[in-house]
């Protein structure tokens, strides 16, 4: 079972950026097997898909929302995987989560993802 570790949440004033990273470990199978996606979910909210990437880095699916501003990447070698989120918003203020999946699928579904980590706080606010 693979198990993630997020990182890099904080306060942000609105128009920044952060970098967010989402760390692997603990699957005897090849990193570059799995889809990762990044999720986040609001007070009161549920948990929505904003992007995900598959194992080869070679295809990626993005929430309409965040096209233009957030994007991902992956490091397969250091089992890493990173949301470079830019012009951030009040309303991104929520809890990020990364999520894996071992086949590839264009779907940003919460339900087709496990292996959550848990969760790291980004709150925009000035």
């Amino acid at each position: 079972q693979l198990q993630l570790v997020e990182s890099g949440g904080g306060l942000v004033q609105p128009g920044g950026s952060l970098r967010l990273s989402c760390a692997a470990s603990g699957s005897a199978e090849n990193f570059e097997y799995y889809d990762i996606g990044w999720f986040r979910q609001a007070p009161g909210k549920e948990r929505e898909g904003l992007l995900s990437l598959s194992g080869s880095g070679l295809s990626q699916n993005f929430a309409n929302g965040v096209r233009g501003r957030f994007s991902i990447s992956r490091d397969n070698g250091k089992k890493t995987v990173y949301l470079q989120m830019n012009n951030l918003k009040p309303e991104d203020t929520a809890i990020y989560y990364c999520g894996a999946r071992r086949y590839s699928s264009t779907s940003l579904s919460p339900d087709t993802f496990g292996s959550w980590g848990q969760g790291t706080q980004v709150t925009v606010s000035s």
